[in-house]
């Protein structure tokens, strides 16, 4: 099975812009959070989004050249498996060609009524990857 890619794009803001005049690296978490959740929030049913959060487990992220305030950026996001309520995704950010940053993340399911871990359904998680 092949993963349904999902392109996130990235306004930048003057409050992103560091001191060396690029975007500051911590700002590439926040993005890849919203690409993530973009991506959940694109593909998995309604009653899936309303029920089930995500959070954060870890982040590994490369950082390959700077960003600048008025670039084009596109977060490109692939979910790459599930593993019980564990998420793995992947995601490159770019500008154009270039490659700004990867970024490979782990996620938890959670139930928004009780907060605990929540298995992802195979039928929902199979939507995030095509034949």
């Amino acid at each position: 099975m092949t993963a349904v890619p999902h392109h996130h794009a990235i306004a930048i803001q003057p409050d992103d812009i560091d001191f060396m005049g690029h975007v500051n690296n911590a700002n590439y978490l926040k993005w890849v959070q919203d690409a993530v959740i973009a991506h959940w929030q694109h593909i998995a049913p309604s009653d899936a989004v309303a029920s089930h959060l995500w959070v954060a487990l870890k982040h590994e992220i490369t950082y390959r050249k700077p960003a600048f305030l008025d670039d084009d950026v596109i977060a490109e996001v692939l979910l790459e498996k599930v593993h019980g309520a564990r998420a793995f995704y992947s995601t490159v950010i770019r500008r154009g060609e270039d490659v700004l940053a990867e970024v490979q993340s782990s996620w938890c399911c959670v139930d928004a009524d009780t907060l605990r871990p929540m298995r992802i359904a195979k039928d929902i998680a199979n939507r995030f990857f095509g034949s």
